[in-house]
């Protein structure tokens, strides 16, 4: 990366924040950290967090001592300017913050008043930031793994999942109880939000170079916004990279069962009625197919992701013991079933092996079978009605 600390301010800071992590004081440090860093940009943050994960602390550490760590940097954070226009994604998540903070503060407001009709309103509103966090899980936060930030998002997603719990709360609470998980959330988004915009934002305008940020937004609308986002600009415009030479008809895919082109197998692994995804030996997302109605998103930017990255920090044991198996000869599926979004959900996941037996990957094949399940009888012609 092009801003580095140097390698005295880097030990020194290093230093204050194992002395943190040791049970000091913030206010204590605030002094001493001024004198021996001095300013310190978001970008450096972000390194520095890496480093100590590459030098052995463990990363949910980062995540719990990441309060912390914002105590000792806030004076330095607050001088921070983060300027994005309307259509970039970074302004995008930035407007839809303060957005979802003044939604919080009105929901306060209902609970207090027991007003019925709003605290509905609101509850809609918060189910449809889904797409907020998507888009971050998705699109940005795998645009800075691929530039060498990957513990900061690990933090942020794994926020997301408390975020999301505490959703969960508010859509059936009622009464104090629903005031006082409004009161949990408020407060939460708030230090979360300032994380984003003061350390993750600035760190991914550094780091994303400014003509991929088109493309970015173009991902960012297919996933999609929230009823409340605030009208969205037109993104400059987008070249695509030009497309490689169209599959000849003449080539032709031979396999021990048959023959194809390269245009009919894409078409034959979109018109699957199951959403697949590749994952090679190495854990890196290779592939997924294309389906009209994918259950769960995919964006381009997941392509060469490692697959640990596409998880929340508490799904990763099971996720890493079913690779394990599965290169172990242990287990040849593993599956999971889920209501999700009023529909039963069938999740598989395969080993997939060479002609000679080597382990070339895992596919990852997720079917809607709610209709499935409620099929009975039999029906032996086509019926039209």
């Amino acid at each position: 990366m092009s801003e580095m600390l140097s390698s005295h301010r880097k030990e020194a800071l290093k230093a204050l924040l194992r002395r943190l992590h040791a049970g000091e004081r913030p206010e204590a440090l605030q002094e001493e950290f001024r004198r021996a860093v001095g300013a310190i940009t978001p970008l450096e943050i972000a390194q520095i967090e890496e480093e100590l994960v590459r030098e052995g602390l463990p990363p949910e550490e980062i995540r719990k001592l990441c309060d912390l760590h914002l105590a000792l940097f806030r004076e330095s954070l607050e001088r921070e300017e983060l300027l994005a226009p309307a259509w970039h994604p970074i302004g995008i998540l930035m407007a839809e913050h303060r957005e979802l903070l003044g939604l919080v503060e009105r929901l306060k407001r209902a609970a207090d008043h027991e007003n019925a009709q709003e605290i509905a309103h609101i509850r809609e509103h918060l189910a449809e930031s889904e797409k907020h966090y998507l888009r971050e899980e998705n699109v940005l936060f795998p645009a800075l793994e691929k530039r060498g930030i990957v513990e900061p998002p690990r933090v942020m997603w794994s926020e997301h999942q408390e975020i999301r719990a505490l959703k969960k709360g508010i859509q059936s609470a009622e009464g104090p109880r629903l005031r006082e998980l409004a009161v949990a959330l408020g407060e939460l988004l708030a230090s979360h939000f300032f994380k984003e915009n003061r350390i993750l934002f600035p760190a991914a305008l550094r780091v994303v170079p400014e003509e991929e940020w088109p493309s970015l937004r173009a991902q960012f609308d297919e996933i999609g916004y929230c009823c409340f986002t605030p009208a969205v600009p037109s993104a400059p415009a987008f070249v695509a990279p030009a497309p490689g030479p169209a599959p000849s008809s003449e080539i032709r895919l031979r396999f021990p069962t048959g023959e194809l082109t390269p245009e009919e197998l894409e078409a034959i692994l979109n018109a699957l009625p199951v959403d697949i995804t590749f994952v090679d030996k190495d854990d890196t997302v290779r592939y997924f197919n294309a389906t009209r109605d994918r259950i769960f998103v995919r964006t381009p930017a997941v392509i060469g992701r490692k697959v640990q990255n596409c998880h929340p920090q508490k799904s990763l044991p099971v996720v890493e013991r079913i690779l394990r198996e599965f290169r172990e000869k242990k287990r040849e599926v593993a599956e999971f079933w889920i209501h999700y979004k009023g529909r039963f959900v069938y999740i598989r996941y395969f080993p997939v092996w060479g002609r000679n037996g080597e382990y070339l990957g895992t596919l990852e094949v997720t079917q809607d079978i709610t209709r499935v399940r409620e099929l009975s009888g039999e029906k032996r012609l086509l019926d039209e009605g």
